[in-house]
């Protein structure tokens, strides 16, 4: 009797191992499956040269920006200065925290009031 039920637990053994085994088979094979499957389409040469071109002449836009004077809301008097003048301009106005502080908050209250409506003439 004791043979038989040495057989029963080796075949059971086997049984799990394969199962287990079988069983990480399967999900390495969809884990492939998935990667492969939501891999996104390599890019060619016309995509790389387009998103270059793009590149520099944003980063060309931006140290425009950076660098000089611009209009940014003209109804509301608002300017872009370059960063230095900016800068300088920052820490001469805020020699006084007080004054520098009222001072930005009337600029705020300036740039963020709605400006009146025009009347319709044909109303």
């Amino acid at each position: 009797m004791s043979d038989t039920c040495c057989g029963c637990e080796k075949s059971r053994v086997a049984a799990y191992v394969v199962g287990v085994g079988g069983t990480f088979l399967i999900m390495a094979a969809l884990a492939w499956l998935v990667i492969d499957k939501t891999r996104p389409p390599g890019l060619d040469q016309e995509h790389v040269a387009l998103r270059r071109k793009n590149l520099t002449e944003m980063r060309a836009l931006d140290k425009d920006g950076l660098a000089s004077y611009g209009s940014i809301d003209p109804a509301h008097g608002i300017v872009r200065l370059p960063i230095e003048q900016a800068m300088d301009l920052t820490l001469t106005l805020w020699q006084n925290p007080a004054a520098g502080r009222s001072n930005l908050l009337s600029r705020i209250d300036k740039a963020t009031a709605k400006l009146p409506d025009k009347p319709n003439p044909y109303e």
